[in-house]
């Protein structure tokens, strides 16, 4: 198990018409491009895989960083760029990694599946991650 790499300026949605966005306020420190749940106060914070309370959630990725109260675009599904998956089978999982706002290549901690890998229609193809947080599963 790895973790998978990102660019966090680069961290952005490919065909925004075709995404989900939404706002939330942050409760620490986020940078953009890390994996994010949510609160009881509202707020979010940086998701984990770890067994740990509270049971790993999953409410999407950070598309701009902040800190504490600021406010944070949550990519909750679609195609994101930034992501470091080329070198990635197409339709590979992507799962919350035990690192702290991190996603990695194989499930570690407890099983929280987030997306996959998928390509672009282009002539390479280029892979990119596909996020598809669903709000309804609390991972136990």
């Amino acid at each position: 198990m790895a973790d998978i790499a990102l660019t966090a300026a680069q961290v952005r949605p490919i065909d925004v018409s075709k995404c989900e966005i939404y706002d939330f306020i942050a409760a620490v420190t986020i940078t953009q491009g890390q994996a994010v749940y949510l609160l009881t106060a509202g707020t979010v914070g940086l998701a984990d895989a770890n067994a740990s309370a509270p049971a790993p959630q999953f409410l999407g990725i950070a598309l701009n960083g902040g800190g504490a109260g600021a406010a944070i675009a949550v990519f909750k599904r679609g195609r994101l760029a930034g992501l470091t998956v080329s070198g990635m089978n197409a339709g590979a999982k992507l799962y919350l990694s035990t690192t702290a706002g991190a996603l990695a290549d194989a499930a570690t901690g407890t099983l929280a599946p987030v997306g996959m890998v998928v390509t672009m229609p282009d002539s390479t193809p280029t892979k990119v991650a596909f996020i598809d947080a669903n709000w309804s599963v609390l991972y136990a």
